[in-house]
């Protein structure tokens, strides 16, 4: 019920390859990636190609974004030849931009649907970031050659649990399921030593959670408002896309972040034939999520039922290695995981005190196609 869709060249998918959990899964690529401008929603261009035929700009702008784009195309670390000049470890975002000229409305759906960035200070920021994450998104979307960067598991989200969950069986792990009322136990010293549940400890050495479970090591940071809509059509101006992903950044919205509109259906195995699921969250600003997402709403069309949700996002208060607690952030707002994976990969190295390599030959790994067991 947290709709997020993986980036097929990114961090999830190198780790579900990493781990071999992939011969679990069947993917299938998701068939578009739109941003919101000036009323109207326009498929995101991520090549200079793209940038040429796209609605979302002048014809002076489009020739602008064609240079910017071949730079951040051409652009390879370890060659100086394609800087221009530019140390993108010390120069920000906004004076490589500036050196384009690209317009406001440009940055806009660069910096907010194509790096993905939940806010603007990327652009005080080195740029380096922001033109690896484009990297990033032009590579996924080669990948596959499909309309968008993202991909998305057959049967939806519960088969990405199930495939750990069978992989660590085979390591030897042991799943409790439907266990009520899960209380971590601790020693004298605050260390947690097991988890109780029906008068029975669990031992262990250390404990890995969400925030729900130890509400006492957390801090609420926000809150995410969201809307869950079930319909009979595809998103009207997507090209009859049964999936999609609509990035309505937030300067078009005068808002203070970005809105989020994930759409699967039964193309994905996620609905009944015939039937489409689309999710409009954002970060809330008030109490009132029909109004707030209302934006969002209005982009789908008829909708045959709606319901709305309000939870609380937390992020962990404690110190890890006086407790034996490791506690995740809960999910944003986003509909892609590359928020969500940096907080894992995170969590995986004060767990164990390694750096996970992820550098695997994405082409060579082919259990990671779409349609693939």
């Amino acid at each position: 019920m947290v709709p997020k869709f993986m980036m097929a060249n990114g961090a999830l998918v190198r780790v579900l390859i990493h781990t071999s959990v992939t011969k679990y899964l069947n993917f299938k690529a998701v068939d578009g990636s739109f941003v919101y401008n000036n009323g109207k929603i326009h498929k995101v261009p991520a090549t200079d190609v793209e940038a040429l035929k796209s609605n979302l700009m002048g014809l002076f702008e489009k020739r602008r974004a064609r240079k910017f784009f071949i730079y951040v195309q051409d652009y390879e670390e370890e060659d100086p030849k394609s800087h221009e000049g530019l140390d993108l470890h010390k120069v920000t975002t906004r004076e490589v931009i500036s050196k384009y000229g690209l317009e406001d409305d440009t940055v806009d759906f660069i910096g907010h649907a194509l790096a993905l960035h939940r806010d603007d200070k990327y652009l005080d920021e080195p740029a380096i970031d922001t033109v690896k994450r484009m990297k990033l998104y032009a590579e996924s979307l080669a990948r596959f050659q499909g309309g968008s960067p993202y991909i998305y598991p057959l049967y939806g989200l519960g088969e990405l649990p199930q495939a750990f969950a069978r992989l660590s069986a085979v390591y030897g792990g042991t799943y409790m399921l439907n266990k009520p009322e899960c209380k971590v136990e601790f020693d004298e010293s605050g260390k947690a030593y097991g988890v109780t549940s029906e008068g029975e400890t669990a031992k262990c050495k250390k404990v890995v959670c969400d925030p729900s479970y130890l509400p006492d090591k957390v801090q609420k940071v926000g809150k995410v408002a969201r809307a869950i809509c079930i319909m009979k059509h595809p998103i009207p101006d997507t090209k009859d896309s049964h999936s999609v992903q609509i990035i309505l950044p937030k300067k078009q919205l005068k808002r203070k972040s970005d809105m989020y509109v994930f759409c699967c259906s039964y193309a994905h195995n996620v609905a009944p034939k015939g039937k489409f699921i689309a999710f409009v969250s954002t970060e809330a600003e008030t109490d009132k999520p029909e109004i707030e997402l209302k934006p969002g709403i209005d982009l789908l069309g008829p909708v045959e039922e709606t319901f709305f949700d309000i939870y609380d996002r937390y992020e962990p208060a404690n110190a890890s290695e006086e407790d034996n607690c490791f506690v995740t952030n809960s999910y944003d707002s986003t509909t892609h995981f590359e928020t969500t994976v940096k907080d894992v990969l995170q969590l995986y190295s004060k767990i164990t005190g390694k750096e996970l390599n992820l550098s695997v030959d994405l082409n060579a790994a082919s259990a990671a196609e779409p349609g693939a067991a």
